[in-house]
């Protein structure tokens, strides 16, 4: 009987160390995952309609924060208006879990850059003419977002960009034949852009390495 019982507790003793053994294994393997830290790769939507994105996971802070930098430029237009835009962000993402992956809050700075030619503008005494303005939109962005993890990644962000954004732009008019006089028009409706800021909305595909 005490044979049977001394050989019950060392079965039992080499089960735990068994189990041990495994444990470590595990938690050494998933120390091994390296980081894919940095991401290159297209973003599409509002207001940036299609720009490039370069993000870097810190080593720091255990792999929570990632700073990005966005940047696109489009012409589009909008019915007599002709628009040059440029959209370039840089901020930094904090990222729930610590894999570089997955969701996370965003907070960054955002400038939309944009020349304006108006072809169709109203004159006095009848005339038309044309007439170019700048319009440049500086905002703070505060945004929700998920990434999957893999070499071959998709993501997709929704926030907003709270800036101060005119109803209306002034700018001298010219005609023909060189009369000229000063015009308000309103901005045109450019996606994503509103009177309180910008709607950030878009959906990305890249590569991490």
């Amino acid at each position: 009987m005490r044979k049977i019982l001394t050989l019950i507790v060392l079965l039992f003793c080499f089960q735990i160390k068994a189990q041990e053994n495994n444990s470590n294994e595990i938690e050494n393997s998933e120390e091994k995952i390296p980081i894919k830290s940095i991401s290159i790769g297209l973003k599409i939507g509002v207001p940036n309609m299609a720009s490039g994105t370069f993000e870097y996971v810190l080593p720091v802070m255990d792999n929570h924060i990632a700073p990005y930098v966005n940047y696109g430029a489009y012409d589009i237009q909008i019915d007599q208006t002709l628009i040059d835009l440029s959209y370039s962000e840089f901020g930094a993402k904090y990222y729930f879990n610590n894999q570089g992956k997955g969701f996370y809050a965003g907070l960054g700075i955002s400038s939309f850059a944009s020349s304006l030619k108006y072809t169709d503008l109203s004159l006095s005494g009848g005339l038309s003419g044309t007439g170019s303005v700048d319009l440049n939109i500086d905002t703070t962005i505060l945004k929700l977002g998920v990434k999957t993890g893999g070499t071959l990644y998709f993501s997709f962000e929704l926030g907003y960009g709270l800036g101060s954004i005119p109803d209306s732009l002034t700018f001298i008019g010219t005609s023909s034949n060189g009369y000229s006089e000063s015009v308000t028009e309103e901005i045109p409706s450019i996606p994503g852009i509103g009177s309180g800021g910008i709607v950030v909305g878009n959906i990305g595909l890249g590569i991490s390495f």
